[in-house]
């Protein structure tokens, strides 16, 4: 799926198998979750993809060739792509440890071609290896909302009550891991927004409400997710004395201006730059141990608009999630009349092929078991859906 210029939608394209080249690795991709940072570059909020692009940057796949001086990986090893994608490690902030700051920085799916494809190539040195008890779909948003959220959590140093400001993709699995380290979450959603409320109780949130309201108690850090610049003076409102503001986003709309009193008595506010490899690492070992589970709503790849517009709108809790084996696969004429068509494994024809092959999927690891009821969403023009159900 390539974008060719901005605020357009993306485009299914036949390009030809990339080659790696020195340090790199070609990769069959499996799956690729679905970002925010994905809507900000389509719409031009972010100004300097190199075009035309393959976005996409949560890549779960399996090695099919190396480059020269490529060892790291074997074929047919499972690994991980994320955002970052290459350093000098030269640079004044690679020798002082801050990679995710490199002057010279690219980025996957953004500067760099991703995985919103069949295949794609990957600078080894930025590729991990990925946890056993995680099949290919639970463990692509992992691989950005993950990591993303687990270095806002870190920055926000040894809070014990931890806001998380926007409860998508991000949120949801950072609130587990402060619940698993004893941290006390508090969730907040759009106004309304009940069934994210519940959804993130059900993820360790004592508290849970609107993002309009305040927390039943201050707060010592506050994570915000949401793109929202309004929710920064709500949130310095809502903490405690010395308490801090993390901006785990990369694109925020206007901060509005608020008075001194709000940020006087030491509060903080910083922002959240990209990922260091070992961010990575670091979320990748503590998540088998949470364990967290992951929320994923499957789409095959030729859906990736759809997916997009669902992610802008809010239309499911968790991540979004794109699957590369299902670009072939459409229903048919009687499945398209019908808005909701449950995949039956009795029954026959495409939906019949596509669970299986689902199926093969998710079960592709030795041992590996699914964390969560999958939702599969096949989406037609008008609007009209074709989904099910496959539970693990």
């Amino acid at each position: 799926m390539q974008l060719r210029a901005a605020k357009e939608p993306l485009r299914l394209v036949e390009l030809p198998v990339p080659s790696p080249g020195r340090g790199e690795v070609l990769i069959r991709v499996s799956v690729c979750a679905v970002c925010r940072t994905d809507l900000h570059i389509v719409n031009g909020e972010l100004t300097e993809p190199k075009l035309p692009l393959v976005i996409g940057h949560m890549i779960v796949g399996r090695v099919e060739a190396a480059g020269e001086g490529a060892q790291r990986f074997a074929a047919g090893d499972r690994i991980g792509v994320p955002w970052l994608g290459y350093v000098d490690e030269t640079c004044r902030f690679c020798r002082r440890g801050l990679e995710n700051l490199c002057v010279n920085a690219r980025f996957t799916g953004y500067h760099l071609d991703g995985g919103y494809a069949e295949f794609c190539v990957a600078d080894e040195r930025f590729c991990f290896a990925l946890p056993d008890g995680y099949d290919d779909l639970h463990a692509a948003p992992l691989l950005c909302a993950g990591l993303i959220g687990y270095r806002a959590l870190r920055l926000a140093g040894d809070a014990e009550r931890v806001g998380l400001y926007g409860f998508g993709d991000s949120a949801h699995i950072i609130a587990q891991v402060a619940h698993y380290q004893g941290r006390r979450v508090f969730a907040f959603t759009s106004p309304g927004d009940t069934k994210k409320q519940q959804f993130a109780r059900s993820l360790g949130a004592e508290w849970a409400g609107d993002s309009t309201i305040a927390p039943p108690e201050p707060l010592d850090a506050a994570l915000i997710f949401a793109p929202v610049g309004a929710l920064v003076p709500a949130a310095l409102k809502a903490l405690d004395p010395g308490g801090i503001v993390v901006c785990a986003g990369i694109h925020m709309s206007d901060i509005p201006s608020f008075s001194y009193d709000l940020l006087w008595m030491e509060r903080q506010i910083r922002s959240v730059a990209n990922l260091t490899r070992r961010d990575g690492e670091a979320l990748l070992e503590i998540a088998p141990k949470v364990p967290v589970r992951t929320e994923v709503h499957a789409y095959p790849l030729a859906e990736a608009n759809t997916a997009l517009d669902d992610l802008a709108h809010g239309r499911f809790d968790g991540a979004a999630v794109l699957l590369t084996i299902c670009l072939d696969e459409q229903p048919s004429n009687a499945d398209r009349r019908d808005r909701r068509w449950r995949l039956d494994p009795r029954r026959r024809g495409r939906g019949h092929h596509l669970l299986r092959r689902l199926r093969r999927l998710v079960a592709a690891e030795a041992g590996a078991q699914l964390t969560g009821a999958v939702q599969l969403g096949i989406h037609q023009p008008g609007r009209k859906r074709w989904s099910g159900h496959l539970d693990g």
